[in-house]
């Protein structure tokens, strides 16, 4: 219903879409720093983030050709860059398949809730799956052209990342992994740069890191595209500050959305790590592909006699999978990490008398 739908998308303004755009930009500059050290302190690094952002916003306040086409290109390049790496790790690198088998000298397996929190992690890898749909109206084809992408998407995504997380287990020993980084270990290089340096030296994966960022970046590019669509759509329904509704004359594109998420974005760069920003992302939105996922049960019920569009293969055993791990994930988060929860179910109640009073003002 309307209550939940607003406060999803109250929950991508304030979070899901600055914070992953937020991310991505922490990211690259997290890997600049490992082609370019003179970067590694906190405030270059911001300054970077930064300007990525602003950049980027502003490439995509023209028209949404524009912006798409730089994706395509982007993507098609990213692909081949990481696919390239897991190759060469496999054929070049001095590293060994004991590297795979082999058991931590330090580590020991820490249960199923950290296997659960590490999860979290994971998933941030596969979020952008439903990024598509909010550009929909702007697809030709959307009937068949959505689906078919979503579903080869993830496929793609599943397969490469399967491929290059091997090579790096193949060519590092796990303690190696254990310690790139992440919050324990903010200063250490990423996975990614210290794979790359088995076989092209300290200055080889530097160059390497920066072909990272380059992927990173496309990455953000098409976050920020898709993203401020669904503020706009909101204030079109009247849930939003109208101003976020308008679209520029020129380019078609509604550019006070995209720069009012750039300005969220920004902030968020300011306040927290990468590692903290993917976990508020993938949190708070969770939560919502939960509960979007009940309502195929919901629907079916009240609605017996109404067209299936789309199919749901498995159902109902695949739904029902699905949102026992998804609230078992859920669970555990708040039991893992309650200050990150508490902060984002803190970001999503606030939409709650938001909506009650854009509501009110808007009937």
């Amino acid at each position: 219903g309307g209550f939940f739908a607003f406060l999803y998308g109250w929950t991508r303004f304030w979070v899901a879409s600055p914070a992953t755009i937020a991310a991505y930009a922490a990211g690259s500059a997290t890997f600049l720093a490992a082609f370019y050290p003179a970067m590694s302190p906190a405030p270059r690094r911001n300054a970077i983030a930064l300007g990525l952002i602003l950049a980027f916003s502003i490439l995509n306040c023209l028209r949404v050709q524009v912006g798409g086409r730089v994706q395509s290109a982007m993507t098609i390049m990213k692909i081949a860059l990481i696919v390239g790496l897991g190759l060469l790790l496999l054929a070049i690198s001095p590293g060994s398949i004991d590297n795979v088998r082999a058991v931590s000298s330090t580590a020991t397996w820490p249960g199923w809730s950290a296997f659960g929190t590490a999860v979290l992690a994971a998933l941030w890898a596969y979020d952008g799956w439903n990024n598509l749909p909010m550009v929909g109206s702007e697809v030709r084809s959307a009937e068949k052209n959505l689906p078919r992408a979503l579903v080869t998407g993830i496929l793609a995504i599943l397969v490469i990342y399967a491929f290059v997380n091997f090579g790096y287990f193949f060519s590092l020993p796990f303690d190696e992994i254990l310690t790139s980084n992440s919050n324990q270990y903010p200063d250490a290089l990423p996975v990614a740069t210290k794979a790359a340096a088995t076989f092209l030296g300290v200055a080889g994966a530097g160059v390497l890191s920066l072909m990272f960022m380059f992927s990173a970046v496309s990455a953000m590019n098409g976050s920020i595209m898709t993203s401020a669509r669904v503020p706009f759509a909101m204030a079109e329904d009247g849930l939003f500050a109208k101003a976020l509704a308008n679209v520029n004359e020129k380019t078609h594109v509604p550019v006070n959305s995209i720069l009012v998420q750039a300005l969220v974005s920004s902030v968020l760069v300011l306040w927290g790590t990468f590692d903290q920003l993917t976990d508020y992302v993938v949190f708070s939105s969770w939560i919502f592909y939960a509960l979007v996922t009940s309502s195929l049960f919901l629907f079916r019920k009240r609605y017996p006699e109404a067209p299936r569009t789309y199919k749901v293969w498995g159902y109902p055993y695949v739904p029902a999978m699905f949102l026992v791990v998804a609230v078992a994930l859920l669970l555990n988060t708040v039991v893992t990490m309650p200050r990150e929860s508490l902060i984002g179910l803190c970001i999503i109640s606030a939409g709650i008398p938001v909506y009650f009073w854009m509501k009110r003002k808007s009937s």
